[in-house]
């Protein structure tokens, strides 16, 4: 099947709106523009305004089954589309089906079939839904049925499984690709807030003294509590890497890699409204998106610089006594949640993107005052990125044992760097190296 020309008429030509709609419309962003999977589907549940929020679960786990088990999928569509699948509507709509006939009961096949089979009339015409009627019905006649831990494997490359087996060994790499049947929200309880009654009897977390962890809760940025500013929606291995820092009252804190700012709201809490903390990012809309949920957390708004740290450190000052740089990284500490990671990768990607880190840290941490703290850290586990790239900056920083009382549960006496992953902690994997500054 060829595609067509009408691309800007890909999305949208459902009929009706509903769970499995949305998330096709979000597989087709992923497949066609390489979005990440969150944005997408934030994008289309935006649009589905009037979406009940079980159906919004529907689509969640519609979508990240879908990425995640996507290579098992596409294996047994093969056979049923030798000429291919070039359409990447026709695509979306055959995987969502093809993953609720292979993985789930809930749904009737008569139904998943159907479903697909009007969205792709809506989208193409009669012809092409015949095509897709067909597929799908010898689909659900197969009697298959996937595996889903084995397909979760499958849908990552042996090289990348090589790579996490050497870093942390095998058990903890499946952990890493294979997430655990419920699934987990951590919030991270905001200072000197009341805590909503919905998260009085919540579990807390294993690492940050300062998680919660909800299951089947829905969005919780639709609970109370949200929009007074009382939590930060944000995974608790995300919290330990803030918390690692170790920041105090009337310190200068500088976030190098800021991004949406949930760490740095961490640092604004903790250092006080007399001291002053710096947030900077490459891309200016993570910045704006950064001073509104300020905004809603009531908390000072930091100093925010748009800076790449490859090219100079703008009008950054050098008088930090801490800086955090999360760098970027391949995020393969975060498969199990960002399953479409695992099909962009390339084998060459640990060594360039530990390349941009490495400048990126170099750059950033001349921002520290002689003897600052810096703190390196990535969501990854490749050691690539992690202890490799550590060995590499020592001429310019030095390995000191992390000073963050928060965290003395979890880090060993003395410990320089520390890694936490799913096995142990439940969270997803990091790497983090502490430094001062030479």
């Amino acid at each position: 099947m060829n595609e067509p020309k009408d691309e800007a008429n890909l999305a949208g030509k459902h009929v009706g709106v509903s769970a499995r709609s949305v998330a096709a419309l979000a597989v087709v962003r992923v497949l066609r523009d390489g979005a990440f999977a969150a944005a997408a589907l934030s994008a289309e549940l935006d649009r589905a305004s009037s979406l009940q929020e079980r159906d919004r679960a529907l689509a969640t786990e519609l979508l990240y089954g879908t990425l995640r088990l996507r290579t098992a999928l596409e294996a047994r569509l093969a056979p049923l589309t030798p000429r291919g699948l070039k359409d990447v509507s026709v695509k979306a709509e055959l995987l969502v089906a093809a993953y609720q006939l292979l993985s789930l009961d809930r749904v009737p096949a008569f139904a998943a079939v159907n479903a697909a089979v009007g969205a792709v009339r809506a989208a193409r015409g009669p012809r092409v839904a015949g095509f897709a009627n067909a597929v799908l019905r010898k689909l659900a006649n197969s009697g298959q049925k996937l595996v889903a831990k084995d397909a979760a494997l499958d849908n990552v490359a042996p090289w990348l499984i090589e790579a996490l087996t050497r870093a942390v060994g095998a058990e903890e790499a499946q952990a890493l690709i294979v997430p655990q049947p419920e699934k987990v929200v951590g919030l991270r309880l905001v200072s000197e807030r009341p805590v909503p009654e919905w998260l009085a009897g919540s579990a807390a977390g294993r690492v940050s003294p300062r998680s919660r962890l909800i299951q089947g809760e829905g969005d919780p940025r639709k609970r109370e509590g949200f929009a007074e500013g009382s939590f930060v929606v944000q995974e608790e291995g995300a919290q330990a890497i803030a918390l690692s820092l170790g920041a105090r009252q009337g310190e200068r804190i500088l976030d190098a890699c800021a991004g949406r700012g949930q760490k740095t709201s961490l640092f604004v809490e903790q250092v006080g409204a007399a001291a002053a903390v710096w947030a900077s990012d490459v891309y200016p809309k993570k910045l704006a998106a950064l001073q509104a949920d300020f905004e809603r957390l009531r908390l000072p708004v930091p100093q925010l610089r748009a800076v790449d740290w490859t090219v100079g450190v703008g009008d950054v000052p050098a008088d930090f006594d801490r800086v955090l740089v999360d760098a970027p990284c391949t995020g393969t500490g975060t498969l199990r949640r960002r399953p479409e990671i695992a099909a962009r990768l390339q084998p060459t990607d640990p060594a360039r993107l530990s390349a941009l880190a490495e400048t990126i840290l170099r750059s950033a941490a001349t921002r520290a005052k002689p003897g600052g703290r810096v703190v390196f850290a990535v969501c990854s586990v490749l050691e690539e990125e992690c202890e490799a790239l550590v060995s590499r900056v020592l001429d310019v920083l030095e390995l000191t044992p992390f000073d963050c009382p928060e965290l003395s549960g979890v880090l060993a006496e003395g410990a320089t760097s520390f890694r936490i992953g799913p096995t142990q902690f439940a969270t997803d994997g990091y790497f983090a190296a502490s430094f001062s500054k030479r």
